[in-house]
């Protein structure tokens, strides 16, 4: 490598640094110069006043556009205070101009910028060249708001281009053309300083909400999405430990058959032979799918899992944790698929412990009704009454229940009764073939 090659090498992170710097500038103050950016209604939805009456609030969305106005307003008061003993279209020309070149910032921002500096010249030279040259009042007024609204309006290098640009022009022109005169840049730099730099924390601020808004937003959805998954993954475990319950009774009853009968003909054997092929062979396959949704440290459990006969007992337990709890069961009680009754139980089980956690104090209700069609779920409570607060929640056991509900092809809804309470009701169909099975 010779040593120019090694020369540009060492300065190129500078060079790269520089180059993105001027193509900053020319993508923020040039390309974009002329761009057509009408400004945008204010969101109402948001702050004090989404809780203005919405006659009203249809209006407040113009306020940004209304305060332009009014400081487009008061720079031309202070222009025709300006030009006041001149007369003739030059003054009322430089009277117009700044308050013009504001409103131009409600539509093309950059262009107003530039304005701002063209005309800043005319406007001194047609009020003679008074005090606080380049600057005079309205002028000075004009900059400082275009600046104001011009670095709202474009991103935060946007601002510290156009002070250089500011300083630069003011220099400029008190060198060159105000030789003998007061100037006011001094004041200007140091106001529109203090301006871009309350406006540049104000954006960085907000883009900040924006952003930890957004991770937010995905943050929940992840959380939901997590939650759904983990709930899914708990009722695909609890019913791979009942459908392999029952594969595997299927297999020992075909295979002990053949023994019951005296002198069974070989077609019956090889029929209970095949029926207990397939079944191992089914629960095979079953644990093999099935099995990739355990955790490294989970354990089967050893009792069987729960049905709606174990209610009495939880609705016991939920009582001995100071809960004033009703059970009524109305129907013909019979037998359900496991399935059935074990998701029923889990929801009457989350419905009891969401009562328990949110609604401290409450009196609940648990309705179980046998109808023809299916099973009825009602889960019922008053409003939270005692002294301790009730905890937070997210919502995800109701998420569980409808993954359940749903899985069981049932309809479920959740929601707040007239008094302050809450009720959870959920109906599971079950044809007649699955209540005798």
């Amino acid at each position: 490598m010779t040593q120019t090659q090694t020369s540009e090498k060492s300065r190129a992170p500078e060079f790269r640094l520089v180059q993105a710097a001027l193509g900053g500038l020319r993508q923020e103050l040039f390309h974009d110069a002329f761009a057509y950016r009408p400004l945008s209604r204010m969101d109402v939805d948001r702050g004090p006043t989404r809780f203005l009456p919405r006659r009203i609030r249809v209006y407040t969305g113009l306020l940004p556009h209304a305060f332009v106005g009014f400081w487009a307003l008061v720079v031309f008061g202070m222009g025709y205070d300006g030009i006041y003993y001149h007369f003739g279209p030059l003054a009322f020309v430089a009277a117009f101009m700044p308050a013009a070149i504001v409103l131009l910032t409600l539509v093309r921002p950059v262009l107003a910028f530039w304005a701002s500096l063209g005309v800043t010249p005319f406007v001194g030279i047609v009020t003679g060249y008074g005090d606080g040259w380049p600057w005079p009042d309205a002028t000075l007024l004009m900059h400082l708001v275009v600046l104001g609204v011009v670095a709202v309006r474009t991103r935060p290098r946007a601002a510290a281009w156009m002070w250089i640009a500011t300083a630069v022009f003011s220099l400029f022109m008190e060198a060159f053309l105000g030789v003998g005169r007061s100037s006011d840049t001094a004041p200007l730099l140091f106001a529109s300083a203090l301006v871009l730099l309350t406006v540049t924390v104000f954006q960085v601020r907000r883009q900040a909400d924006r952003e930890v808004t957004a991770q937010q937003t995905v943050t929940a959805q992840e959380r939901s999405k997590r939650t759904l998954l983990e709930e899914r993954t708990t009722i695909a475990r609890e019913l791979h430990d009942v459908v392999a319950h029952h594969m595997s009774v299927v297999a020992i009853q075909a295979e002990a058959a053949p023994y019951r009968v005296e002198n069974p003909p070989p077609e019956l054997e090889q029929a209970f032979l095949t029926i207990r092929e397939n079944a191992v062979a089914a629960l095979t396959e079953l644990r093999r799918i099935l099995g990739v949704v355990r955790a490294e440290d989970y354990e089967a459990p050893d009792a069987p899992q729960p049905t709606l006969a174990d209610l009495e007992a939880l609705v016991a337990n939920v009582r001995e944790a100071g809960l004033d709890i009703e059970k009524t069961v109305t129907g013909a009680v019979r037998e359900l698929p496991q399935g059935v009754e074990l998701s029923a139980y889990r929801i009457v089980q989350e419905a009891l412990s969401n009562v328990l956690r949110h609604a401290p104090g409450a009196a609940a209700k648990v309705e179980v009704s046998y109808v023809l069609g299916g099973l009825g779920l009602r889960i019922a409570n008053g409003p939270a009454r005692g002294l301790v607060k009730p905890s937070p929640g997210a919502g995800h056991g109701i998420t569980g229940m409808r993954e359940r509900v749903t899985m069981l092809g049932g309809e479920m809804t959740a929601e707040a009764t007239e008094d302050g309470g809450y009720e959870v009701t959920a109906f599971v169909p079950v044809s007649r073939e699955e209540a005798g099975s």
